[in-house]
């Protein structure tokens, strides 16, 4: 399970205990914004998504993922001190600070994936 692998790679850094387990779901989705890539982002199928990441949809995040895939990290969370990404499934989550969100998560840079208001 999803879940297992990212309990395990805190593990690495004796923070596993921080992961949390919920009896409902807390998956969420945001759409890119073209001019961060530079071409349309387009959404993945579940299937891609499990293949690609190593984490299904609802329990994608930034920890234990397939090697080769970058991080990005939405700037809106700046305005947090501390947030809860999912930990490999839809009733996961860890609450980190945004310095140990980076330092965990091997991110590439932080792009703004918000859609204007």
């Amino acid at each position: 399970m999803s879940v297992d692998k990212v309990k395990k790679y805190f593990a690495g850094y004796g923070m596993e205990s921080r992961v949390l387990e919920f009896d409902v779901s807390s998956a969420t989705v945001e759409l890119a914004y073209k001019a961060t890539f530079g071409k349309k982002a387009k959404m993945l199928t579940q299937e891609q998504v499990t293949e690609l990441i190593g984490h299904a949809v609802g329990g994608v995040c930034p920890f234990a993922i397939n090697p080769g895939v970058d991080i990005y990290l939405d700037a809106s969370l700046k305005k947090y001190e501390t947030a809860f990404p999912a930990c490999g499934s839809s009733n996961s989550a860890i609450e980190l600070t945004i310095p140990e969100m980076e330092k965990y998560s091997g991110y590439k840079e932080w792009i703004d994936v918000c859609k204007p208001r």
